[in-house]
């Protein structure tokens, strides 16, 4: 190949590739300019974008001011500290302790006077603690034998039972600094307390024995109250007797102690089988 031909096929070349250049050029200046915006364009868009970027900016740190605030309070008006009078503080407390006193002694007074009224009133209306009528003593004397030996009357809480008169004699020994009791005895009877003197149960009669027999722990007495048996300290109390025109009146607001143990001045003895134990428990 000799060098004219060469040359011709480098300028070939070279003019294929200019012109696939230009066509390439043309291309992307077609494609650049379909759509395209222009310089102005592109400016304005980036203004906008910029005071969007700016308000957008402001309204978040509005927002979080508005949400780190807080509500600040007007300050409250404090009135000035006056101390309290030391003597009126002094004379309160006095006059509190003076009314607290005056109020508990009332209140005790009061109670005592209350009691004192409805026992008063208890006795003066005929109840126990009062003298109580307890009828003819004749008709009284024929109950009791009516009664086997026994007559309960509850408004006195007492057992009304027969005094033997051959028994006088003993009786004023034992029972002679007993004004009121021995007046009973000498009228025929005798008034003893239903509670027993060793714990305050009630004492029935054994109509059996013709005793008083406590069921509570045994303890046991004679028709006229003296002790026979059993764990009480002495014979059963008794009230005060008078017979007053022909009536029998028991005074209730007094209670005699019984008689010691040993005593025995009608000198009876079991009748029958006892209630309670065996007679002589001691």
């Amino acid at each position: 190949m000799n060098s004219t031909t060469i040359i011709t096929i480098a300028i070939a070349t070279l003019a294929v590739l200019g012109l696939g250049g230009v066509l390439t050029a043309s291309r992307r200046a077609d494609i650049k300019g379909v759509g395209s915006l222009s310089r102005e364009t592109k400016k304005r868009d980036r203004n906008a974008a910029k005071v969007a970027r700016n308000s957008t900016r402001d309204a978040e740190s509005q927002g979080a001011v508005s949400r780190n605030a807080v509500a600040v309070m007007p300050p409250p008006e404090i009135e000035t500290w006056v101390a309290p009078d030391a003597e009126a503080l002094g004379e309160s407390r006095r006059a509190f302790l003076n009314r607290a006193t005056v109020t508990l002694m009332s209140a005790s007074l009061g109670g005592f006077a209350a009691a004192l009224i409805a026992f008063l009133w208890k006795g003066a209306e005929g109840g126990f603690g009062s003298k109580i009528n307890a009828g003819k003593i004749d008709d009284v004397i024929g109950q009791i034998r009516s009664g086997g030996g026994f007559l309960y009357l509850p408004e006195a809480r007492s057992w009304i039972t027969e005094y033997p008169k051959e028994a006088i004699a003993k009786a004023e020994v034992v029972y002679g600094n007993q004004g009121a009791v021995f007046t009973g005895m000498n009228a025929g009877v005798v008034a003893l307390y239903q509670k027993c003197p060793h714990l305050g149960c009630r004492v029935p009669e054994c109509s059996s024995s013709q005793w008083f027999e406590c069921p509570c722990h045994g303890s046991q007495y004679n028709r006229v109250g003296e002790k026979k048996g059993g764990p009480a300290p002495r014979g059963m109390d008794r009230f005060g007797v008078s017979v007053d025109n022909g009536m029998l009146v028991i005074d209730t607001g007094t209670v005699f102690g019984g008689p010691p143990i040993g005593t025995n001045t009608t000198g009876q003895e079991a009748e029958g089988p006892n209630c309670v134990g065996a007679s002589g428990d001691h």
